[in-house]
């Protein structure tokens, strides 16, 4: 879903949804079809079996996430997505805890220090944090692991 915020927002992105339900991913095409959306598609993956298809690998200059898990397991989904030089984002509810617990992760996954910026949404009274990932390396061929070890046993 964030995926699909950021290309209204931005007509001119190009975008990849990745989900692991089908069902998820066939609603969010009758949006697309709907809004006449272009340069956007829909793949029906896991985001860990995503990080390891060499097409998919370090392929994108941005990937952002809906708030499935915390930021250590979040960060093991999107950063081997992302290419070296690109940004993984998350939107979290008082990250700070979060992100101090997951700096070892982002920085083993290719990632530099966490950025957080307080964000005020319209129509939300608690406070939502923007985190921004710069990926500063490759990330190892170790990860992502297989799927439901990210979960299982956070980094």
């Amino acid at each position: 879903f964030p995926g699909m915020v950021w290309k209204i927002y931005d007509p001119t992105l190009k975008v990849t949804l990745i989900d692991s339900l089908n069902k998820r991913l066939k609603f969010l095409q009758t949006v697309i079809d709907e809004l006449q959306l272009k340069d956007i598609v829909t793949l029906h993956s896991r985001a860990e079996d995503a990080g390891r298809d060499k097409k998919m690998r370090e392929h994108f200059d941005f990937v952002t996430a809906r708030a499935v898990a915390r930021m250590s397991v979040l960060a093991e989904f999107c950063l081997p997505l992302v290419k070296v030089g690109g940004t993984f984002l998350a939107l979290k509810a008082d990250a700070a805890e979060e992100v101090a617990e997951a700096a070892k992760a982002v920085a083993l996954l290719g990632g530099a220090e966490c950025v957080m910026k307080d964000i005020k949404l319209p129509g939300l009274a608690d406070k939502r944090t923007l985190v921004s990932v710069k990926k500063i390396k490759p990330t190892s061929g170790k990860y992502p692991r297989k799927a439901g070890m990210a979960a299982k046993e956070p980094l």
